[in-house]
């Protein structure tokens, strides 16, 4: 049975730093393309970050370009998201997800195969 565990959620001032983690069971996360998203009260998942299958390439939204960074652990079957500078529109619940498309960086749901149930991050001003 395929498992993604978020973790490392919580409240946060503005101006603070979390770092997410994403820890797979029952799949092999280093032939996995993976991504992180969010979902916001009342909005849609939206693309956050995504990390190839060795690393080697990132893809950030816009918004978070600058202040978030995505990497894994193969080793660890472990993916992170460090997020600094955090602003009250990062106010969300978090999701890490494992896609084994080669477009897994358009950021699309429907190319990712497993989800896992997500972590809330709340800023405050």
């Amino acid at each position: 049975q395929v498992q993604l565990v978020e973790s490392g959620g919580g409240l946060v001032q503005a101006g603070g730093s979390l770092r997410l983690s994403c820890a797979a069971s029952g799949l092999t996360v280093s032939i996995y393309n993976m991504g992180w998203f969010r979902q916001a009260p009342g909005k849609e998942r939206e693309f956050v970050a995504a990390i190839s299958w060795n690393g080697g390439s990132t893809f950030y939204v816009d918004s978070v370009k600058g202040r978030f960074t995505i990497s894994r652990d193969n080793a660890k079957n472990t993916v992170y998201l460090q997020m600094n500078s955090l602003k009250p529109e990062d106010t969300a619940v978090y999701s890490c997800a494992a896609s084994s498309s080669y477009a897994y960086y358009s950021g699309r749901t429907g190319l990712y195969n497993y989800w896992g149930q997500g972590t809330q991050v709340t800023v405050s001003s």
